[in-house]
């Protein structure tokens, strides 16, 4: 059994969270992809088998453990990048109807090909998150938004929230100072249609700390929410 393998299948026991051998041998894939595809574009600094698996597989993986994600769920990922946390979501969770969105087009170019030899079936969107939070074909459509070290929690909450339906909830994966970002959030939650949010913090294991903000969608986003351009950034809600 490869590195890969042997840390996931130890993690999938102490946690309880059943990872087939099929599925282990999409991870292989996985990984080998990534790191074949990041000597030609820029997906990740973490190349190490190990660290892999821990870094960026279990960690994405944790979300599994941070709420109950409803069978056949809508799921977007902001920002997605290589995939992260949602094709490790959607490799144990094959039920989930899965959107990826980058504003880079090279990414999701890797990820049609990733999808492809995993077998999954995923949308791809090349856009920017505040131009889909305003498209009616996505506006408050999604069951759960997921997001992982995209922006500051006050940005993010204005890039994700309006994708987020009534009912459903946007899950923001921090490291272990996110606490600090979610006061710094209570404004823009809110003014966003966010309601109690359920923290959870997770120790991977190699030691590293994250944690997880589940934020309720309890009321529809005013309209003009998204704003365009660079305000999102430069003047968060805070």
């Amino acid at each position: 059994m490869s590195v890969i393998s042997e840390t996931l299948k130890a993690w999938s026991d102490k946690s309880r969270i059943f990872i087939s051998n099929t599925q282990l041998e999409k991870f292989e894939i996985y990984a080998r992809l990534l790191v074949e595809w990041n000597q030609k574009i820029n997906l990740t600094a973490i190349t190490e088998p190990r660290e892999i698996a821990v870094k960026h597989f279990i960690d994405s993986l944790t979300v599994l453990k941070s709420y109950d994600i409803r069978e056949d769920s809508k799921m977007i990922d902001v920002g997605t990048g290589a995939g992260f946390p949602s094709i490790p979501l959607k490799i144990i969770r094959e039920d989930i109807q899965l959107t990826l969105l980058d504003s880079l087009n090279k990414r999701l170019i890797f990820l049609n090909e990733l999808c492809l030899n995993l077998e999954i079936d995923a949308k791809t969107v090349h856009a920017r998150a505040e131009d889909v939070g305003r498209d009616p074909l996505h506006r408050e459509k999604y069951d759960a938004v997921v997001s992982r070290a995209v922006a500051n929690l006050p940005s993010l909450c204005e890039y994700c929230l309006p994708l987020v339906k009534v009912g459903g909830v946007f899950v923001a994966m921090k490291g272990k100072d996110g606490s600090s970002e979610l006061k710094m959030a209570e404004k823009a939650v809110e003014l966003l249609g966010g309601g109690c949010d359920c923290t959870k913090n997770f120790v991977l294991p190699d030691g590293g700390e994250r944690m997880i903000f589940v934020i309720d969608k309890i009321k529809k986003t005013p309209e003009k929410y998204p704003r365009r351009g660079v305000k999102i950034i430069k003047d968060p809600i805070v």
